[in-house]
């Protein structure tokens, strides 16, 4: 594993850091490669049930991307075709399993993406949401005009976007872009009970539903609740369903 990116695997919980403090955990070439290769790797491994992403360092969760890589493009028609192939935050649509965001400091530009590309956000106070790309010549472009516009409507998306301008960890709660807040010092404790509160469910069933949920943002509602149906009915019968309801009846007689 990259020095850039830490993965360490404490019991059913794989714990992936971005690990650049010093550049408060801005996202360069080496970043781009080695989260993926973490992500797929946490996936592939049959005791982890839960991902959590955080960041190193006291400053930030991802100030986004690093600026020293910046330079101008040969050509347009060759950069759009090297983002197409080298989807780099693609890799979190293809993980099954849950994945949350621990996010203190700053969380602005592509380590939003990120965060937007988890399916849990817990943020700490303090923290701050943002996205300056418009201000810089050019606009979010790993899923963030995409992902935030799902989140919290398409008036509050086009007020970030446009404006450029910082969004509180507590304003983030209030129009849903962040699920938890935690008091400064209690970030990991928190996440980290949510992952444990997640992985004590049904394997499968964590699996199904938030394949069902993911769903909804992308089809009509009588497709999505013929998809729920679906994923349900293979439930079940499922072997953990049928224990969890033998014993409750054993414990009911009781």
């Amino acid at each position: 594993m990259s020095e850039v990116i830490k993965l360490e695997i404490h019991s059913q919980i794989a714990l992936i850091t971005l690990n650049r403090p010093s550049a408060m955990n801005a996202i360069n070439h080496e970043m781009r490669k080695a989260l993926p290769e973490a992500l797929l790797a946490a996936q592939a491994n049959p005791a982890v049930r839960v991902i959590v992403l955080c960041g190193a360092g006291d400053r930030a969760f991802s100030a986004g991307a690093d600026i020293k890589e910046f330079a101008p493009v040969e050509s347009q028609a060759a950069y759009r075709q090297a983002r197409l192939e080298n989807n780099w935050i693609g890799a979190f649509d293809r993980i099954t399993k849950p994945i949350i965001a621990a996010i203190h400091g700053y969380c602005l530009g592509g380590g939003l993406e990120m965060a937007l590309a988890c399916d849990i956000r817990v943020a700490q106070k303090g923290a701050v949401f943002g996205f300056p790309e418009t201000g810089n010549g050019i606009i979010p472009g790993a899923g963030g005009t995409q992902r935030i516009a799902r989140m919290i409507g398409l008036g509050r998306a086009l007020d970030m976007v446009l404006t450029g301008d910082r969004v509180t960890a507590e304003r983030a709660y209030e129009i849903g872009l962040v699920s938890r807040l935690a008091d400064v010092g209690s970030l990991m404790e928190t996440a980290l009970q949510v992952a444990e509160r997640i992985g004590s469910h049904p394997e499968t069933a964590i699996k199904f539903a938030k394949e069902a949920v993911l769903a909804s943002a992308s089809s009509p509602l009588a497709a999505g609740l013929l998809k729920e149906i679906d994923l349900l009915s293979l439930l079940m019968n499922s072997n953990e369903r049928l224990g969890i309801a033998i014993d409750f009846k054993e414990k009911s007689k009781k």
